[in-house]
């Protein structure tokens, strides 16, 4: 079987095995310094910075405006490149780039003298981030043929969570170091091992991927691209709207459990390290991530998205209902491996879902929008910052009982809409 995919033909029995990991250890890095900085980094750095009775509140407002940035930026950065006619093709430049801008910011968290500054370093981080991100997504489409995208996903989303846990241990002994009054030295190591990962993974995907040059028949303008990145006819798509929708309540329940698991676990369950227990909460909820992820993106091509997707969503609000009844650290171990079990088997069936959906020639600016649902889950997440605080003021745990519950119920939502989703995509069963 042959597909033509833009400017590159691609055969199916000529896309191996390094190939998958060629158009996917980008996420790798990626993936590494966001958990670090949102799971670890920022919740304690900001402390520096805000009172200690509003510190969900301050953070909250602060990740909640960079993911609007991503949710805005990142379908446009995409549909450029899905324009663009660089002689290197239409997808490294923004991600060599991005990787470049991402890591001249990335300092001022560590130089940040007040919260401010930190705001502005972390949207700037995002800008950049999205940059790299709006392109590189444009791989899987571009480059991996029919009856290979549920493992191209597989081994994405795989890529995605080792990325996640690889990082978060040592950055969680460092951070512990520096907010127990440590030197500054813990925080700059913090920032510099997931830099310099983030640098030999860009260095990797732009010699190693190969593409063709960009077409350089289009001719659209800057304003035009901006224009039609966010065109989408409801009508013929409304699949594709309802797709949205349940990633983007999955990915809100998943995001408030990673946002707030520090805060929770310290508050709440009374843990004495409060870092190191939350970088084994996320260990093993990775771990889980990491069994399921690539065999069920494989599955996914043989039994279809949906099935797998669903029943992800399900394990997931078991998962967050065992911490609702018992608020045991054991007990709340257990279930991070049932909420890593389920985030492994949406993220690889989802994203297989949305490669099938995309227009051709439009592919990054389909896995873009795709990501706003993503970015603004992780935004919504972040939102309830405030309740927390508000609830909390009013009795103590109350804010953090609210917190799962919407959790919960942001799960069954999402199962639910995928459940009554008609439209049919390719290697739907």
């Amino acid at each position: 079987m042959t597909e033509t995919v833009n400017n590159t033909v691609l055969k199916s029995g000529s896309f191996g095995k390094w190939d998958y990991l060629k158009i996917t250890i980008l996420v790798f890095a990626t993936t590494g310094l966001w958990q670090s900085v949102h799971s670890i980094i920022l919740p304690i750095r900001i402390l520096d910075f805000v009172p200690e009775s509003e510190k969900n509140t301050y953070l909250g407002l602060l990740t909640f405006s960079g993911l609007i940035l991503a949710m805005l930026l990142q379908p446009v950065f995409g549909a450029i490149s899905d324009s663009s006619a660089f002689r290197m093709g239409r997808r490294r430049p923004f991600i060599i780039i991005g990787v470049l801008c991402m890591l001249l910011f990335l300092p001022g968290i560590g130089l940040a003298g007040g919260y401010a500054i930190l705001f502005a370093v972390y949207c700037l981080m995002q800008i950049s981030s999205n940059a790299v991100q709006g392109a590189h997504q444009g791989f899987i489409p571009d480059l991996v043929p029919e009856g290979k995208k549920g493992a191209a996903s597989g081994v994405k989303s795989f890529m995605e969570m080792l990325g996640g846990v690889s990082l978060i241990y040592i950055i969680s002994i460092f951070m512990g170091n520096y907010s127990a009054g440590g030197d500054k030295q813990w925080l700059w190591l913090s920032l510099a091992i997931p830099g310099a990962v983030l640098i030999i993974c860009m260095l990797a995907t732009v010699i190693t991927v190969k593409e063709e040059p960009g077409d350089r028949g289009k001719h659209l303008s800057m304003s035009q691209i901006v224009a039609n990145t966010f065109k989408i006819d409801i009508r013929m798509n409304r699949g594709f709207i309802w797709f949205l929708a349940s990633r983007l309540c999955v990915f809100a329940a998943l995001g408030i459990i990673q946002q707030f698991a520090l805060y929770f676990l310290r508050d709440v369950v009374g843990v004495a390290d409060p870092a190191a227990a939350t970088a084994r909460f996320t260990i093993l909820a990775v771990t889980g991530m990491l069994i399921v992820v690539y065999p069920a993106g494989r599955l996914s091509d043989k039994i279809g998205r949906k099935s797998i997707a669903v029943t992800s969503a399900f394990i997931g609000a078991a998962g967050i209902l065992l911490i609702i009844v018992s608020k045991e650290y054991s007990v709340i171990l257990a279930a991070a491996g049932l909420i890593g079990i389920a985030l492994g088997g949406f993220t690889s069936a989802n994203w297989a879902m949305a490669c099938d959906m995309v227009c051709k020639g439009e592919e990054a600016r389909y896995l873009g929008i795709a990501n706003m649902a993503t970015a603004g889950a992780g935004a919504l997440a972040r939102l309830i910052g405030p309740v927390i605080d508000f609830f909390e003021n009013q009795s103590t745990g109350s804010g953090y009982q609210v917190m799962l519950i919407t959790c919960l119920a942001l799960f069954l939502i999402g199962a639910l809409i995928l459940i009554r989703m008609k439209a049919k995509v390719n290697q739907e069963a």
